[in-house]
């Protein structure tokens, strides 16, 4: 529904004629009508001010309408789904973050408030990284958007919509009251990319151009999370508790804009032949302001090789590396030790899996909060897993994931 222009209920009203006559001439009058100007032009501003800063372009909401019929309306979403995500903790141990945070200063400007800035580019720096960020400037200090993404071939509404997943799906809906909770499927992803990354049409293409349903799968959560932010979850996970009770108080949200879990911390010689990285991070559930430098940094990796292998067929064994949680992993921790975001003048050297082994509370590194294994991978019975009853436990996810390789 388009936004339809309010009346402007305070205009000014007319003045009746001085007792005395003509105004001119007489300083009282001239007084009390310089008074009544200012005070319109006044509340013109604030009226202005109050309108452009919340309601959202008829342009944005009208696309949406368009090209979204499966989704909410982003003019409910505006003042809805951007509210603070407050962390309290319940049902956490007292002292969370006995492991000890790794020690990381953001560089200025960085990777804190207005990182990326909305400034002009200039024409020196329209690299996609550059555009990407522009397009979507990360602000540490936002909150979280109450927005919970998952993807599958069906909607919950279909009568295709695998019976199994419909508790762990519902489970996403019951624990987060009041946020918005999609199922987005393949026909709707691929209007809401075009619709959100239109003006870097690379990113498009490169989707486009992924064969297997897992890359796309893999891309998409990726994009949804730059764009939107939120929380993306596999459709075969269950939520045990709220996000909202995922991070203790001793943790202030403005501080960090990207929550991940630890997938795989293989305790064994040859973890090679099971595992892509000593220490794994899981992207079958992430959470994420819009923005951040690790979206930013992984988009614009998977759509240069996107395009440099658009006619290559991707086997099927090499998705790990190509859009996987080996490419997030590293994408993560070079992050983490990247000198544009950090100052690393006080430290003994690189961030490395040694950092994370063993983890049994939450670490935090930098804006990036880390997760111990138990947090998304409760029941697995190795690795130093807790149960699904551990006050650490989040969310379950079921390994049913060879669905996405099906066309």
């Amino acid at each position: 529904m388009p936004i339809q222009k309010k009346s402007n209920p305070l205009r000014s009203p007319t003045h009746p004629p001085h007792p005395h006559g003509p105004t001119s001439g007489v300083p009282g009058a001239m007084l009390t009508f310089r008074k009544a100007l200012l005070a319109s032009l006044f509340v013109f501003a604030v009226i202005y001010f109050l309108r452009s800063s919340h309601d959202p372009s008829p342009l944005d909401v009208q696309a949406s309408k368009d090209l979204l019929p499966d989704l909410k309306n982003e003019n409910q979403n505006a003042a809805s789904t951007r509210t603070a995500l407050d962390s309290h903790g319940a049902a956490i141990p007292s002292d969370p973050i006995s492991d000890s945070s790794i020690s990381r200063i953001a560089r200025p400007g960085s990777a804190g408030k207005g990182s990326s800035g909305q400034q002009a580019l200039s024409s020196a720096d329209r690299s996609l990284r550059a555009r990407l960020a522009y397009q979507y400037p990360y602000d540490i200090e936002t909150p979280f958007p109450a927005y919970i993404w998952q993807t599958w071939k069906t909607t919950p509404a279909s009568g295709d919509f695998p019976e199994n997943y419909r508790p762990g799906e519902a489970s996403w809906t019951g624990k987060h009251p009041g946020f918005i909770h999609e199922v987005i499927t393949d026909q709707v992803a691929v209007h809401l990319i075009k619709h959100l990354y239109a003006s870097v049409p690379e990113v498009v293409d490169a989707y486009d151009s992924l064969q297997l349903p897992i890359l796309k799968a893999d891309f998409f959560r990726y994009l949804i999370l730059l764009a939107r932010g939120g929380i993306y979850s596999d459709i075969d996970t269950t939520a045990l508790k709220s996000v909202v009770d995922w991070i203790p108080e001793s943790i202030p949200q403005p501080s960090f804009g990207l929550v991940v879990g630890i997938e795989a911390d293989p305790d064994r010689d040859d973890w090679e032949k099971w595992y892509s990285r000593r220490i794994q991070f899981c992207q079958w559930t992430i959470q994420s302001k819009p923005g951040h430098p690790v979206l930013v940094d992984i988009v614009a990796h998977i759509t240069e090789e996107a395009l440099k292998r658009k006619r290559e067929k991707i086997d099927s064994h090499n998705v790990v590396e190509f859009t996987g949680p080996a490419l997030w992993t590293d994408k993560i921790f070079d992050y983490l030790n990247n000198e544009k975001y950090f100052d690393m003048s006080t430290s003994k050297g690189n961030i490395t899996w040694k950092e994370f082994t063993g983890m049994k509370n939450i670490k935090k590194v930098g804006d990036v909060v880390v997760l111990p294994i138990t947090s998304f991978s409760p029941g697995v019975a190795q690795m130093g897993a807790g149960e699904p009853d551990d006050p650490l436990a989040f969310v379950q996810h079921d390994f049913d994931g060879e669905n996405f390789l099906d066309d």
